[in-house]
């Protein structure tokens, strides 16, 4: 029996997905413990970088929290919104495309 050699070439292009940046932004009501509690339990961010980024959320207005894919950002947004709702602060967190 004759073998039969096939040669495929296929040319596989894989997009590396979007990425989104998850923003806390400042308010007059929500206190910085719980900002800074927030930051090290949704966002996994150690005690210093935790209090870092919301001093930048206090000067500036907003600050960044993480850059993800757009499902684990729509996530994080959630669970913020969440935990500020469910503790009587109007904390806002929004995603942007990067």
């Amino acid at each position: 029996m004759p073998r039969i050699e096939e040669e495929i070439e296929s040319e596989l292009e894989i997009e590396e997905p979007s990425k989104y940046k998850v923003l806390l932004h400042n308010d007059d009501y929500t206190t910085i413990d719980f900002v800074v509690d927030v930051l090290v339990g949704v966002f996994h961010k150690s005690f210093t970088e935790a209090e870092a980024i919301m001093m930048d959320v206090h000067k500036k207005g907003r600050a960044i929290c993480g850059i993800y894919t757009y499902e684990i950002a729509e996530t994080k947004v959630s669970q913020v919104k969440k935990l500020a709702v469910s503790n009587g602060f109007p904390l806002l967190a929004t995603m942007e495309e990067v």
